[in-house]
This record gives C-alpha cells, structure tokens and sequence, in this order.
C-alpha cells in the first residue's frame, strides 16, 4: 500500500498537504496535515477522513477542499 503526498499549498500561516493512501482493496483513503507555526512552536493536525475513493486525484482533491475548510472555520473570531 502506497502513501502518496501531493503538493502542498500555503494559505497564510497554514502549510496544508493532502495525502492519500491506496487501500488493500485499491480504494483510497485521504488525510490531510495542517500545520502552522515554525520551529518549536510548529503545531501540525492531521485528520483522517472518513470516505474512500476509487481514484487518488479524488482523494487527494477531497483533503485539499477539506484543509481549506478547516482554515476557514479557524480563521472566523469567536463571539464574545
């Protein structure tokens, strides 16, 4: 089973890098790092997404679309 990152993409501070993995049944499954910050104070989340998906261009697409979505909701202030 091969692990394949795409090119990741800077959105700001954020570093987002889709992956995806080729399941045993040759489906694939996609994650997506989300990392912020440098050095010591690097923080990096990696979430593992739920769907399968029978090419890797659509996993892959679908964890860019899902990092970008993350970033989005992290960037709205919360109300006080």
């Amino acid at each position: 089973m091969e692990r394949f990152i795409n090119t990741s993409i800077r959105v700001g501070k954020y570093l987002i890098s889709p992956l995806s993995r080729e399941q045993r049944d040759g489906r694939h499954a996609a994650s997506v790092s989300i990392r912020s910050g440098t050095g010591s104070a690097t923080h990096d989340r990696v979430l593992r997404l739920v769907p399968v998906f029978d090419t890797q261009q659509a996993a892959l697409r679908y964890a860019t679309e899902q990092g970008l979505q993350w970033i989005a909701k992290a960037s709205v202030p919360y109300p006080h």
